[in-house]
C-alpha cells in the first residue's frame, strides 16, 4: 500500500466516533503466474474467500464491495449504518483483490455495495469508504460535515 493511501485511510479512521470504530484488516492476496488461466484465478479466489471468512469477526454483518453492487447514497449509507448500530453486530466491509472477489463471498453478502460502475485502484477505495463511514456517522449526529 502506498504511504498516501495508508495516511488517507488513518486519517478518516482516527476521526470516527469511540462506537463506530474502524480497523483495516489486510489479507496477503493469493499469487497469481502471469500465464494464470481462469481456473487459476477461479482456485485462487476461492483460497482468499476462505481466508477472508477466517478473518472476519462471527456473526458479522458483511458488505461485498462491488462495481455491480448497491449504490447508495451518503444518506442511505448513513441510514444503514443507523440500523447496524441498532442491531449491534459488527460490519466487515469486503474489498477484493485485483481480479475482485469470489461468487460464492458475494452471494454470502448481507449488502453488495458499488462505489461507482468505475473500476478503481483498492489504495483510493479504502480512503473512499473510509471517508463515506466518516461522513455518514457525522450525519448521524448531526454535525456539520455534510452538506447538502
Amino acid at each position: 500500500m502506498p504511504a498516501w493511501g495508508r495516511a488517507g485511510f488513518e486519517e478518516y479512521a482516527r476521526r470516527m466516533p469511540r462506537e463506530a470504530r474502524t480497523t483495516l484488516v489486510e489479507l496477503k492476496p493469493e499469487p497469481r503466474g502471469a500465464g494464470a488461466t481462469a481456473r487459476d484465478v477461479e482456485r485462487a479466489l476461492e483460497s482468499e474467500r476462505r481466508r477472508i471468512v477466517a478473518a472476519l469477526p462471527k456473526g458479522c454483518y458483511r458488505v461485498v464491495l462491488d462495481e455491480r453492487g448497491e449504490s447508495l447514497s451518503t444518506r442511505g449509507l448513513a441510514g444503514r449504518m443507523g440500523t447496524w448500530r441498532q442491531q449491534g453486530r459488527d460490519v466487515a466491509l469486503i474489498i477484493g483483490g485485483a481480479d475482485g472477489t469470489a461468487a460464492a463471498l458475494k452471494k454470502e453478502a448481507d449488502l453488495l455495495w458499488s462505489l461507482s460502475a468505475l473500476t478503481l485502484p483498492h489504495q483510493l477505495v479504502r480512503i473512499v469508504v473510509a471517508e463515506q463511514l466518516y461522513r455518514a456517522a457525522s450525519l448521524l449526529a448531526g454535525h456539520p460535515y455534510h452538506r447538502e
